[in-house]
């Protein structure tokens, strides 16, 4: 297996390095149990390019101020990330029940999961860390990451991905408001397919 390398940037200026082409942009909404009036929106911008690699750029909208957000610690594989603000990713091929979870935290720690069914792990870890660049304004946070396609589900078939884009966001009081693509049950559950709506195909994305 590969030696695992990752680089965590953090940078002050608000501005990543972005392809020029553009990204399918997809919108989080807030599960409607939970609330946090400090983000007024919070988007990812998906793209696939042409090593098959998934890019991602979540951007999150608001008052920074009310909000936790990790500082800067050594790049790590950390379990439990969705304990405070963390932005994830599940990825899955239509029609297969396994599927992989990953967690980048604005800290530069990761997380990479695979279970076979709903909610039940199997052994498995990522080939390659996500790198994981971060930068602020004054209203606006940045997360940009990567997921290489060695790590994304073996697709040979050519089947169309399904993913399920969340966030947990975390305030300066502890409270948790939990962000997805859709919320198709009563109480927050990423885990749930039915709320991974976004279906794409790498030849849309190229």
């Amino acid at each position: 297996m590969p030696e695992l390398q990752q680089s965590v940037k953090i940078m002050s200026s608000g501005n990543l390095a972005i392809n020029k082409k553009p990204m399918l942009k997809s919108r989080l909404i807030c599960h409607p149990g939970t609330t946090c009036p400090a983000v007024s929106e919070l988007q990812v911008e998906i793209e696939l390019d042409h090593n098959g690699n998934l890019q991602l750029r979540y951007q999150l909208t608001g008052d920074l101020t009310c909000l936790y957000i990790p500082a800067p610690e050594p790049p790590a594989a950390i379990d439990g990330l969705w304990e405070h603000t963390c932005f994830e990713a599940f990825t899955t091929l239509e029609g297969e029940e396994s599927y992989h979870e990953f967690n980048f935290s604005p800290s530069g720690q990761y997380a990479g999961y695979a279970f076979s069914h709903y909610r039940i792990r199997t052994q498995w870890m990522p080939t390659f860390a996500p790198d994981i660049t971060c930068s602020k304004s004054n209203k606006i946070y940045q997360l940009q990451t990567m997921i290489a396609s060695t790590d994304l589900p073996v697709n040979m078939a050519g089947k169309p991905f399904q993913l399920g884009l969340s966030a947990v966001i975390e305030s300066h009081d502890g409270s948790l408001s939990y962000w997805a693509l859709h919320h198709p049950s009563a109480r927050p559950d990423f885990h749930c397919r039915d709320g991974w709506i976004l279906s794409i195909n790498r030849s849309e994305l190229l």
